[in-house]
């Protein structure tokens, strides 16, 4: 089977007079990861409330039928109606209702479920419906297809409660998200050159033009944020302090410096590249990629790094709670918070790439966290991608 496994469809609709001018948000989730795979919010012309909700109801099927054709789907809606209805417990008798709940039946594969949702867990659904009648958007957008910037902005708005939240019952009050985005610096001479670059003892090389280059690239991709980020924190080290610069003045803050989120320590490995360690510290080479607890002479193994990165992050999740706050930091640190929040194995970080100048999106809620990952392009192309795992 190609294709998610399980659906959620989230649908909304709504008329302003009922009837008067309607519109319809749809959205399509992979159940698994809660990642949106499509949404549509359209007008509909002059309707019911009702009549907008169904609409809504089929947008969403016919978007599962096209993208998710072999998935199961469970419907969340906060029309009583239309989910009491469609899950054969109330009679549809208004002849409005009988056409539009026949076509969402046919529509709808054997098994489909419907859950009754509050409406304040609706409100992506009820956004696009809004959107639409308010002339900002008409029609379906596939996942890949969104603007990058305009994602990073809803997430930070309205993350979505992690998988372990959402498990745990749509009732579940899961309190005001502190979102961080992490940024990793920008390229310097070392990076380009694939070499071993750590923290304070290193040879603590700065960015070079090209790395100045993305990092005013993503000060200006983040710009829309300006008024919702409340700090802006940093690594001590160089080359994260000078890009910490360009994107405090865009955002208008002062640097804050967080030592626990300093690159790891490759003690005699610095400056050298994979192939030359490899050559003269073959042992310590494999030591350390077989295990999390190995260290280079002089540096800092895994576990050590894990250590301080998660203590760097308590005291940001104490000092910030409920707030955003960019933070730019280095390759393992950003890689042990994902693996953290995704309550991965901390080997994770070995099947990660993580591209200078690149966005990490992570919301935490009650301690549970949701994530979202940009990889920066070189400037002259657009400016972010999908990441790479």
């Amino acid at each position: 089977m190609t294709g998610p496994r399980s659906v959620i469809i989230e649908a909304d609709g709504g008329s302003r007079g009922n009837p008067g001018p309607a519109g319809y948000g749809a959205v399509l989730r992979d159940a698994e990861t809660g990642a949106v795979l499509a949404e549509d919010g359209s007008t509909i012309g002059v309707a019911t409330n009702n009549v907008a909700e169904y609409s809504g109801l089929i947008a969403g099927l016919r978007m599962a039928e096209q993208y998710a054709p072999e998935a199961d789907i469970e419907v969340r809606m906060d029309s009583k109606l239309v989910v009491e209805q469609m899950s054969g417990r109330w009679k549809i008798k208004h002849p409005d209702m009988q056409p539009l709940a026949a076509e969402a039946n046919s529509l709808a594969p054997f098994g489909t479920t419907y859950t009754w949702v509050p409406r304040e867990q609706n409100k992506h659904a009820d956004r696009l419906a809004n959107e639409a009648l308010d002339g900002k958007r008409s029609g379906v957008t596939v996942a890949g297809e969104v603007d990058p910037a305009e994602s990073l902005i809803e997430e930070v708005e309205s993350p979505a409660p992690s998988i372990q939240s959402q498990t745990q019952g749509w009732g579940r009050n899961v309190g005001t998200p502190t979102t961080i985005v992490l940024v990793r610096h920008g390229v310097t001479p070392h990076t380009v050159e694939k070499r071993f670059s750590g923290g304070l003892a290193s040879a603590n090389p700065g960015l070079s033009d090209e790395g100045r280059a993305q990092i005013r690239a993503v000060a200006d991709w983040l710009s829309p944020l300006a008024d919702r980020v409340e700090a802006v924190v940093a690594s001590p080290v160089r080359r994260t302090l000078e890009s910490a610069e360009i994107l405090a003045e865009m955002l208008g803050h002062e640097i804050e410096v967080e030592p626990g989120f300093a690159e790891m320590e490759f003690g005699v490995w610095d400056g050298m590249t994979f192939t030359e360690v490899g050559e003269k510290y073959p042992d310590d080479l494999t030591a350390w990629l077989g295990s999390l607890d190995a260290a280079p002479q002089g540096g800092e193994s895994f576990r050590v790094v894990q250590a301080r990165v998660l203590d760097g992050l308590s005291r940001v999740l104490d000092k910030h709670a409920g707030k955003t706050v960019v933070v730019v930091s280095h390759v393992t640190p950003i890689k042990t918070l994902v693996s953290h929040a995704l309550d991965a194995p901390l080997d994770a970080v070995f099947r990660m790439e993580l591209t200078p100048a690149s966005v990490t999106v992570l919301s935490w809620f009650n301690g549970t966290a949701s994530m979202r990952m940009y990889n920066a392009l070189p400037p002259g192309n657009d400016v972010f991608a999908g990441s790479t795992w």
